[in-house]
C-alpha cells in the first residue's frame, strides 16, 4: 500500500508516519533524504539549493523504485504540495492519501517559533491550494508538540 502523507510544513507529517509505519516499511521524506546527504551540523530544514536539488532527484528515484514493490511493502511518502500529475499517479497506484493538518493557527505558530519565512510561504500556499481543491483525504492530526 502506498500512503501519501500531505500537509503544510510543521503539521506533523513525519510524526504521523512514525506512529504508523513499521521498521519494514519504506519511508520517503525529502527532509530525511537531504539530512542523509549532508554533513554534521547541517540544518534539518531549508537546505542549500544544491542539496535540495540532489535530494529531490534521489527522492524521485526512490519513489519510482519503491512503487515497484507495493505488493511486498508499505510505502509512506511525504508530498506537501502534490500537483495534478502526481495526484493522478497516486490515484492510479490506489494510494491512500492522508492529510495531516492540526489547523492553520497551530502550523503558523510552529513555523513562527522556527523563524522560517520559507516554511511560512509554503504553508500559506498549502492552505490556499487546499481551499481550491476537492478533499482528497480525510484530515488527520498529529500528536501534540
Amino acid at each position: 500500500m502506498l500512503y501519501v502523507v500531505t500537509g503544510p510544513p510543521a503539521a506533523g507529517k513525519s510524526s504521523w508516519i512514525q506512529a504508523h509505519a513499521t521498521a519494514r516499511d519504506i519511508v520517503i521524506d525529502l527532509d530525511l533524504i537531504a539530512s542523509a546527504l549532508t554533513g554534521p551540523g547541517a540544518p534539518q530544514w531549508n537546505h542549500d539549493p544544491v542539496v535540495q536539488r540532489v535530494a529531490q532527484k534521489a527522492r524521485y528515484a526512490a519513489i519510482d523504485e519503491a512503487c515497484q514493490h507495493l505488493d511486498k511493502v508499505d510505502v509512506y511518502l511525504i508530498h506537501t504540495l502534490p500537483n495534478a500529475k502526481a495526484i493522478a499517479r497516486y490515484k492510479r497506484l490506489d494510494a491512500k492519501v492522508v492529510a495531516v493538518d492540526p489547523g492553520q493557527d497551530i502550523v503558523m505558530s510552529r513555523i513562527e517559533a522556527m523563524r522560517s519565512p520559507e516554511m511560512k510561504a509554503v504553508a500559506t500556499k498549502w492552505y490556499r491550494q487546499r481551499a481550491r481543491l476537492p478533499r482528497l483525504a480525510m484530515p488527520q492530526t498529529s500528536r501534540d508538540w
